[in-house]
């Protein structure tokens, strides 16, 4: 049975991720009435929190680039914010990697510093490494030159691209492997150089360089930071935004499809039957997910479909969070994330899951980063242990429901959790010790809670195709239809930030005067 809702909404955005929250918060910023509308129980996408034991975890942050004050990002994020966030930031050092047995690498900030500690280790190399700050400075540059394109008109963008085909053709269409071939031919200096790829998920010999330079060099000139509060402080302060201005944010109400009218998108169908009208739609849910679960297949603009269709989705993952009681900085434990690669090589996943050890693996402890986690009596503090992977270890269950998946998945949860927790006491032998809650969340778990095809964390792979990509504009050819979040922009949650400005802009172009400010 039809349910019709009487309003119409200047706005509705499907999905409250950083991109839905962001676009929806900027919206309500130039006066405009916002629905917001998320499938899951809880609002924030990725930037949401759960509990367990007296524990809580943040699930898709570890730590935040350009949050410092005075930094765009931050400056952008506390006009959005009902009221400013707080961050912490997480020192000089923010990542160590553990390439195959050499001694550990700590990267610190700024650029001069990492520099210093880089030519320190290799000595011989310091052209090279002269030679990659370089690349960073300049593949960051092109990649910040297509992001205005998305909210752009064709033909405008189109001539912005060509004014800048060079430099995107250096840095955009080349992978990050091919750069730091060009740079270095040191087996181990390339491997750290690659290594902070799990930042975005685009595999070094796939995705582009410029992304990868985005993204990576990204912390290097304020470090890394953490929201006080967690990651649910993101929902925290941009859902009053939303609401302030008369508008809505709505959880557990799944969309199941676009209204029509003269083939322009007019509003929403969610799950049971009500339909909600606005003058434009937002989709945060990721691109391809958009035309394969919203659009009907007659809906024309088959060309853009077909180029979306093309691009393939991002790296499936392994989580598993971790409980500990005790001292567990005595142990081991650090703000700065630790990077694991046994073998020496950055270009790798998890691809015979369960039966041998993963040969990457990100270790973090968010309760050490959160300041405004108490630790009680007890001593209890969170980890999460992160392992990228292929998605056809999980493809044999992918059709089946949660909870109908039979006792074989089950047995291979445990033996790849049982595989991860031996792995993980190998590298931390006295923080094993103090573990009294361990929870293993696989690809489908990111099914399950996104909708996001093959458990693709950071939504479509950032291929040098991708990031090249006509087709993601915010504008869709659909009238009425915008993408944001992630696709339009870059992985990430200041990636996604931007791609909700960026789908924000081309719904009302007021909000660029508020961005370039």
């Amino acid at each position: 049975m039809t349910n019709t809702e009487h309003e119409v909404w200047d706005a509705i955005v499907i999905g409250s991720g950083m991109g839905g929250m962001s676009a929806a918060a900027a919206l309500s910023r130039v006066g405009r009435k916002v629905l917001l509308l998320e499938q899951h129980r809880t609002l924030g996408g990725l930037t949401h929190s759960f509990s367990r034991d007296g524990f809580t975890w943040d699930v898709g942050v570890h730590y935040l680039s350009e949050m410092a004050p005075g930094d765009r990002i931050r400056a952008l994020l506390d006009w959005l914010c009902d009221t400013p966030m707080e961050f912490t930031s997480l020192g000089s050092v923010y990542d160590t990697l553990h390439i195959g047995s050499a001694e550990p690498l700590s990267l610190s900030r700024p650029y001069e510093a990492q520099e210093r500690d880089l030519k320190d280790r290799y000595p011989d190399e310091a052209e090279a490494i002269e030679a990659w700050t370089r690349a960073l400075h300049a593949g960051r540059e092109a990649m910040t030159k297509i992001f205005p394109t998305r909210a752009m008109p064709k033909i405008a963008g189109d001539m912005l691209d060509w004014w800048n085909r060079h430099d995107l053709a250096k840095w955009c269409a080349r992978t990050t492997q091919e750069v730091i071939d060009d740079i270095t031919d040191h087996p181990e200096l390339a491997a750290v150089l690659a290594a902070q790829w799990g930042d975005h998920g685009g595999r070094p010999g796939k995705a582009s360089f410029a992304v990868h330079a985005l993204i990576a060099g990204a912390y290097l000139p304020s470090g890394a930071w953490y929201p006080v509060g967690g990651a649910a402080a993101y929902a925290e302060h941009l859902i009053p935004t939303i609401t302030g201005a008369g508008g809505e944010a709505r959880a557990g109400v799944r969309v199941d499809g676009l209204l029509f009218e003269e083939d322009a998108v007019v509003g929403v169908r969610t799950d049971d039957g009500t339909e909600i009208r606005a003058k434009a739609v937002l989709s945060d849910i990721g691109a391809r997910e958009t035309i394969e679960t919203l659009l009907p297949e007659d809906s024309g603009h088959e060309d853009w479909k077909a180029e979306l269709r093309a691009l393939p989705s991002s790296i499936a993952h392994f989580n598993i969070f971790l409980g500990f009681e005790g001292d567990i900085e005595a142990a081991g434990a650090t703000r700065a994330n630790h990077w694991f690669f046994p073998t020496g090589q950055a270009d790798v996943v998890w691809t015979d899951a369960p039966n041998g050890p993963a040969p990457h693996m990100t270790v973090s402890f968010g309760s050490l980063k959160n300041a405004a986690h108490d630790p009680g009596p007890r001593q209890k503090h969170t980890g999460q242990i992160l392992v990228w992977a292929d998605w056809a270890t999980v493809a044999p269950w992918a059709d089946l429901p949660p909870g109908a998946r039979g006792e074989d998945y089950a047995e291979f949860k445990r033996r790849a959790e049982d595989t991860l927790m031996a792995q993980f006491e190998s590298y931390f032998p006295d923080l094993a010790g103090l573990v009294v809650h361990h929870e293993l969340s696989t690809p489908l778990s990111t099914v399950s809670f996104t909708g996001h095809r093959q458990g693709a964390f950071y939504g479509l792979d950032v291929t040098p195709e991708r990031v090249l990509c006509d087709g993601l504009r915010a504008k869709t050819p659909v009238p009425g239809l915008f993408l944001t979040g992630q696709d339009v922009a870059s992985p990430g949650i200041p990636g996604a930030m931007w791609g909700g400005l960026l789908s924000a802009a081309s719904v009302d172009p007021t909000v660029f005067r508020h961005v370039r400010e």
